[in-house]
């Protein structure tokens, strides 16, 4: 399916704005790339966009950028994916360029640290929403290894103070296990 110039536009757009308005990384951007893309637009289904989503965590660099990339591959091939990164890249570069020329007057300025502590509060409450969300959505497949994924998971990082890397290695391995065990038993996708 070729896509036309006002898809790339609104790709384009969409990343950019999502990217300029956002602040506290890739976990307050995921949910607000999911209500654009899969709830706003129907480009993508929730479960897609979850699995993208564990992709663009597990994988180095910024969670943001990852999620932009692979979102932009898979609705519109390598073109889509540089338009994606541009948008979510351009306005944090642009941002920090003109906070690096002002940097002594905001460094000591009480609003832009009142500011940005009152930010602290929405971007934790923007995370909250992101596990509930999906932990939600895991929960409502009924499917036993993901549950116990996600609950072992918690209680790794949490209680037992794990590594997060630790984790998303044992989820890989756990994942792959899996895939291979549907596959040869001829359950793929199922």
């Amino acid at each position: 399916m070729k896509k036309d110039l006002s898809f790339y536009r609104k790709l384009f757009t969409s990343t950019f704005s999502l990217s300029a308005f956002t602040f506290g990384g890739g976990y307050v951007i995921i949910p607000l790339m999911r209500k654009k893309f899969v709830e706003q637009y129907h480009w993508i289904e929730e479960e897609e966009m979850l699995d993208l989503t564990a992709i663009a965590q597990s994988a180095p660099g910024a969670i943001a950028v990852n999620a932009s990339i692979l979102i932009g591959y898979r609705l519109a091939g390598l073109v889509g994916a540089l338009v994606t990164v541009v948008g979510t890249v351009l306005p944090p570069l642009i941002i920090l360029s003109v906070i690096s020329l002002a940097y002594a007057a905001f460094q000591s300025s009480l609003i832009v640290q009142l500011v940005l502590r009152g930010m602290q509060a929405g971007v934790a409450a923007v995370i909250a929403d992101v596990v509930i969300t999906m932990g939600w959505d895991i929960l409502k497949r009924k499917k036993l290894l993901p549950i116990l994924i996600m609950a072992g998971s918690f209680i790794a990082a949490c209680v037992f103070d794990v590594n997060v890397i630790v984790i998303i290695l044992v989820c890989a391995v756990i994942g792959l296990l899996a895939t291979l065990h549907d596959e040869k038993n001829g359950k793929a996708g199922a």
